[in-house]
């Protein structure tokens, strides 16, 4: 588990802002938002994410019968508030075995979905065909919200991608066949807009999607 803060799009190390640049900086990547290390999940990891975040922190919720909280990371500093979030949760599988799903909300050019995603990034675009009907649709934050299916990811998964609240959000699922889950048009809640229900989330252990 990492212990210093990373680069959103790579993982690599980042410097802290100095005299030559007032943002955090990634050799290969330049100027980001920094992902900062993750940590066990629980309620109070949640809470610390959730008053930082700038963006949505997506959850669906209520959770899917025998799924869990498995996770959650955010990318930003002190000074900018999380600009990316990642909320991961388990379950059982639609066809069986366990399922695993990261819902990342993101500004424009940050880059932790595409990471995630396994895509050359930082957004969806390309890989999106918006000229086609979206494959599968949520209920974000109380709006129908069309998703797209991303092309050209690894095997082991299928990714969605589309617009809430005017940023990006992504579905990203593990493996490929608990896309059926996006099928149910999941409800998604903004953890920013809960209220004391999240203090029986029901927890499992830490995704090790968010270490990739």
């Amino acid at each position: 588990m990492r212990g210093e803060p990373s680069c959103p799009k790579c993982g690599g190390r980042v410097r802290a802002p100095g005299l030559f640049a007032d943002t955090w900086q990634c050799d290969v990547h330049g100027s980001v938002h920094p992902l900062q290390p993750v940590i066990p999940p629980s309620v109070e990891a949640l809470s610390v994410v959730v008053a930082r975040a700038q963006v949505p922190v997506w959850m669906p919720w209520p959770l899917p019968v025998g799924w869990l909280f498995t996770g959650v990371a955010y990318a930003g500093d002190d000074r900018s508030g999380g600009r990316a979030t990642a909320v991961a949760c388990s379950g059982p599988g639609p066809l069986g075995g366990v399922g695993e799903l990261l819902l990342v909300a993101e500004e424009l050019g940050v880059g932790l979905g595409a990471r995630f995603a396994g895509i050359d990034g930082p957004d969806p675009g390309r890989h999106m065909a918006v000229d086609k009907p979206p494959q599968a649709k949520v209920l974000a934050g109380g709006r129908p919200t069309p998703l797209w299916h991303v092309d050209d990811v690894p095997e082991d998964r299928a990714v969605f991608a589309g617009e809430a609240r005017g940023l990006w959000l992504w579905a990203i699922v593990w493996p490929e066949s608990t896309g059926l889950l996006m099928y149910d048009e999941l409800i998604l809640t903004d953890l920013r807009d809960a209220g004391a229900e999240v203090e029986l989330l029901p927890c499992g252990a830490l995704s090790p999607r968010l270490l990739a």
